[in-house]
């Protein structure tokens, strides 16, 4: 016996009546949310100057290059400092910290040089010594540095007192810090050497000014390795990448044939590849008993740029085997549970596959959707480049005895004639950092903020309208009576078309709401980032659950306005009233929602594992050379996990592309069904327009008095809708 849902609660809203002339997505609408369209393209040429300011203010060769003292590029081309690529310091010992080497901030002359010194040598030394000395010291010095006086060169500074044995490391010499057996710190194996100034240093000492700039000098060892590993590999990862697009294609077509039995096989091999993981990982494990090292724990090995020996201690795969077998056990103790809603919710793939089947090209619309939103990535990240080296040279009074001019901002052009000069004669003026007092540099942290902000808006613009487009589209499959007679010739190219012309301010006023609250999740993560130093203990916790609530909030409204937009492809309303349409419809089939719709949202994310699963796995074997037939074809790495780890992401976004638009139509088809349950009753003069296997499964479900699941789920939205999400729609009613 057919059982409807119904909720006599009025605040629910009244069932959808019959109307026989109701065939689909409306084709005679109007614009809507007018004002949010042009707010959103005011926006929109608002960024677009920001853009365009920024990339005539900013120089990214501040990023590229080290600078000098003058504010001058080292290495780069066209100049005549297109040979000298290197920073070097004349005195290194006055860096103390790692942003003062990166930040330019250093209080000693920085000179573009073709090459790091290799061998220790003072001033003293290079003078009294042969022609070749000089000339090698003097490429260390400003130019036209004569050395016959030798007071005068370190009075103006021209020449460092000293040099050692350095490296290059971010195109700046750092001292060659080496330690040998015993601790000893050396430098070009030296312990102590002449400093210039008849005075000793020691390596140690050396080792002091440096050692803050240790965790960055292993950081760019690992990124550079990194690269290296991506630069010998890249065409394998591709290949990688084309092969989870090939095999999540596969998966589809069969879908669209054999929905029943590709969904137990993926069930099974989901729940096989897990099991294997768990195996590898115990037979790891039990490989490593007894091996020297092995049984040394993760805390006590500490960071480690080679990533490597984790996996060379028993902690690191036990850790593994642990994780694999709780997610085991979470997803068969799920399969236990909705053994008897899977049915139900293979019968919704199957109007899903063929809905697909006849909407082909809605397989290649995330296509467009990737592209639009690698423009908007490129563009936000282009423009905070820009932005963020835009700033001006800013030169400061350095010097060594007691100035009361000191970190003053000064002109390297007058200041030799300045009073600064005069009273500190040690002191210089040299280049400190980019900054600028210009009413553009103070409010450039307001551009940097939009910059975001419209990033947000825009990416999430580009979702919704993929999400409109989609739902449009497959909402014309489901309203047409005669299949596929009554389905338009181009269904997503008519749905794309309706959602830009009348739709756009709906779309940019849904994206707004859902950006508001990423912003404000972005700052609240800024500013637990500033506050993990803090020892207020009760601003964590505060913080910890303004996290937790907005990301709540954000997990809401991203299901409420992928809702809404099934209603605005469908009706063509405004996003208030679609998104208070489409809750209301939700709540009073609240029981289909939490028991199927769910259920087959989780049976797609398994489809989505099992095929990173494959993926990953057969990555593994062949960048590890754990394939003997392949052996010799597999790259040398040095960190084998950098392309396995590429390619799982990889696998994982393109299979969720495509099943993005699997997921979009189960969507629009559960709410196309839910108001096709409330518009029809069956009769021969008021058919439903769903299949009659999927009707006689999908109207099965219990009312929402006689299941307590439901009644429950029903109390929770209730105190939701009274207190949260929609409280002043009671009061206000946008037709």
């Amino acid at each position: 016996m057919e059982m409807e849902e119904k909720n006599p609660d009025p605040k629910y809203g009244e069932s959808r009546k019959f109307d026989p002339n109701f065939k689909g997505p409306i084709h005679n609408r109007g614009c809507t949310d007018i004002l949010c369209c042009i707010l959103f393209i005011l926006a929109l040429l608002g960024y677009f100057a920001v853009g365009i300011i920024a990339w005539s203010q900013g120089d990214p060769r501040k990023v590229i290059y080290p600078t000098d003292s003058r504010g001058q590029f080292c290495g780069q081309a066209g100049t005549p400092l297109e040979k000298k690529p290197l920073l070097f310091y004349f005195n290194i010992l006055k860096c103390a910290s790692p942003l003062v080497l990166l930040e330019f901030q250093c209080p000693t002359t920085q000179l573009c040089v073709e090459s790091c010194p290799n061998r220790h040598l003072t001033l003293i030394k290079a003078k009294v010594g042969n022609k070749d000395d000089q000339e090698y010291y003097k490429k260390y010095c400003k130019e036209g540095v004569d050395f016959t006086g030798l007071v005068k060169i370190l009075k103006e500074g021209l020449c460092p007192a000293m040099l050692m044995p350095s490296k290059a490391f971010t195109r700046r010499c750092l001292p060659a810090l080496a330690t040998l057996k015993g601790g000893v710190v050396v430098v070009g194996n030296e312990t102590t050497f002449d400093d210039g100034n008849s005075g000793t240093v020691n390596a140690s000492d050396v080792l002091e000014a440096s050692k803050k700039s240790n965790i960055a000098v292993e950081a760019r060892q690992v990124a550079m390795r990194i690269f290296e590993d991506y630069t010998h590999s890249w065409h394998w990862i591709l290949l990688g990448l084309v092969i989870a697009m090939v095999v999540s294609l596969i998966f589809i077509v069969l879908l669209r044939f054999l929905a029943g039995i590709m969904v137990w096989i993926m069930i099974i091999l989901v729940i096989l590849v897990i099991g294997y993981g768990i195996f590898h990982c115990y037979m790891e494990f039990a490989s490593l008993k007894g091996e020297p090292g092995a049984d040394v724990t993760i805390r006590d090995l500490g960071l480690q740029t080679d990533f490597s020996v984790y996996l060379q201690i028993r902690q690191t795969w036990l850790a593994f085997m642990i994780i694999l077998a709780i997610v085991e056990f979470i997803i068969i103790l799920l399969l236990i549970f909705l053994r008897k809603r899977i049915m139900i919710a293979i019968a919704l793939i199957k109007e899903a596959s063929r809905a697909v089947g006849h909407v082909m090209s809605s397989l290649f619309y995330p296509l467009l959707t990737f592209a639009l939103l690698a423009v908007v990535i490129a563009y936000w990240a282009i423009t905070a480049v820009f932005l963020s080296t835009s700033n001006e040279q800013v030169y400061k009074v350095f010097n060594t005895s007691v100035c009361p001019f000191s970190r003053e901002t000064c002109n390297p052009k007058t200041f030799n004639s300045s009073n600064a000069s005069l009273v500190c004669p040690d002191a210089e003026c040299l280049f400190a950092f980019y900054g600028g007092e210009t009413l553009y540099h103070k409010y450039l942290i307001l551009f940097q903020f939009y910059n975001v902000f419209l990033f947000f808006w825009c990416a999430n613009f580009v979702t919704a309208l993929g999400q409109v487009t989609l739902s449009g589209a497959f909402a014309s499959y489901y309203w047409a009576f005669k299949k596929p007679e009554d389905i338009p010739a181009y269904p997503i190219f008519s749905s794309l078309g309706r959602a830009l012309r009348y739709h756009t301010g709906s779309l940019a006023f849904g994206s707004l709401i859902l950006s508001l609250v990423q912003v404000i999740r972005v700052l609240l993560e800024y500013l637990d980032h500033k506050l993990k130093g803090a020892q207020n203990k009760f601003a964590k916790f505060l913080l910890s659950c303004l996290k937790c609530c907005f990301w709540c909030l954000e997990k809401c409204i991203k299901f409420l306005n992928r809702n809404a937009y099934i209603m605005i492809a469908i009706y063509g309303k405004n996003f208030c009233t679609a998104a208070r349409d489409a809750f209301f419809l939700l709540m009073r089939n609240i029981i289909r929602v939490a028991v199927l719709d769910k259920v087959t949202d989780f049976l797609l994310f398994l489809g989505k594992l099992l095929i990173v699963g494959i993926v990953g796995i057969f990555s593994f074997f062949f960048f590890s050379g754990r394939i003997k037939a392949v052996e010799q074809a597999a790259p040398s790495l040095n960190y084998y996990w950098v392309p396995i780890l590429t390619v799982v992401v990889g696998s994982y976004l393109i299979a969720h592309g495509f099943f993005s638009v699997y997921a979009m139509c189960v969507d629009t088809l559960f709410l196309c069904f839910c108001e096709d349950l409330e518009r029809n009753d069956g009769s021969s003069e008021r058919p439903y327009f769903m299949s009659p296997e999927l009707h006689d499964i999908l109207s099965k479900s219990k009312p929402v008095e006689e299941d307590p699941d439901a009644k429950m789920l029903t109390d929770i939205f209730d105190i939701l809708y009274e207190y949260w999400i929609f409280p002043p729609m009671e009061l206000v009613h946008i037709q």
